[in-house]
């Protein structure tokens, strides 16, 4: 494997040897231990959106395996005065940077960059503008499995929110397909769904009701409302949609009892998941926070050989 770009297509063998491999690196990714591989090469993060918990674990995970860090600042970098992305890539690539993490607002310009890319370099997606957010896909899978074993044909899976916008429900739903979950629900208001043709959500479920969506499911997956990605108007009101669409214990208990509750963060509390839930003991989001670390570790590494 030499870039990470999506898991469309990813064969289910690599896939579930990143996760075997993320799950034998959590000691590793919450304290700096002797496993140390990446050590001499360098890490470029080049991040032309926000992020908090994508990117400190992308950098935590370059450091627990002993790489150099360089943190891109778009803000204030040459692309402000005119650069292409390519030519930084490049100039970086002549400094000695040889893995790239990119996160971008539009869509497809990482294939662009690996494609420039010299043959000795690799990049990873961390998060291509509606397109895919592969390496949350794996920690979303890899929190599955931990808590509901490696047999995920059995399972009920509920993605509900904004849909439409969310790269991480495509990767997810990729993920979920390739491990063979066989009842996929994708669910929230008409005008956050998938056009109906959408090649990502083949094989899903599309469900027009909350109680629908939850009903006897084993893994609910809140999704955040991407008000920046979005027009005016798709959403009435905030306090509307937390009452047809939020997370609340009520809802919750329409689950599975031993359910569990994921969001990829950032949560807009009281809007698309009550504090109770959140907070509550089917919750694992904070596991996800964890589990980002290790799966990242993992994807840099096997990039990296």
């Amino acid at each position: 494997m030499r870039h990470l770009l999506t898991l469309q297509d990813l064969p289910r063998d690599t896939l579930e040897r990143l996760l075997d491999a993320a799950q034998a690196l959590r000691p590793d990714a919450l304290r700096r231990g002797p496993h140390r591989p990446l050590r001499g090469l360098t890490v470029a993060n080049l991040f032309f959106e926000p992020s908090t918990r994508t990117r400190a674990s992308f950098q935590l995970a370059a450091q627990r395996l002993g790489a150099d860090v360089v943190n891109f600042d778009a803000e204030s970098s040459s692309t402000r005065k005119g650069e292409t992305l390519v030519d930084t890539l490049r100039n970086l690539e002549a400094m000695g940077a040889g893995l790239f993490v990119v996160r971008h607002t539009h869509s497809n310009v990482l294939a662009a960059l690996a494609g420039a890319a010299a043959e000795t370099s690799s990049v990873v997606s961390a998060g291509d503008g509606r397109t895919s957010h592969p390496t949350q896909g794996l920690l979303d899978m890899l929190t599955i499995r931990q808590h509901k074993g490696e047999d995920f044909s059995r399972l009920s899976v509920a993605i509900i929110g904004d849909i439409r916008h969310s790269r991480v429900a495509r990767s997810d739903v990729e993920a979920l397909r390739t491990l063979g979950v066989r009842d996929i629900r994708i669910a929230g208001p008409e005008s956050l769904l998938p056009d109906a043709d959408a090649e990502a959500f083949h094989g899903t479920r599309t469900v027009h009701d909350l109680a629908q969506a939850l009903d006897g499911c084993d893994v609910v997956m809140m999704l955040r409302l991407q008000r920046e990605r979005m027009d005016e108007g798709l959403v009435s009101s905030l306090e509307e949609y937390y009452r047809d669409w939020g997370l609340s214990p009520e809802a919750l208990a329409l689950a599975k009892p031993d359910a569990i509750v994921l969001h990829p963060g950032p949560m807009n509390r009281g809007v698309e998941i009550a504090d109770a839930v959140a907070d509550g003991p089917q919750s694992v989001i904070l596991d996800q926070v964890s589990n980002g670390v290790a799966v990242r570790m993992a994807v840099l590494e096997a990039l990296a050989r």
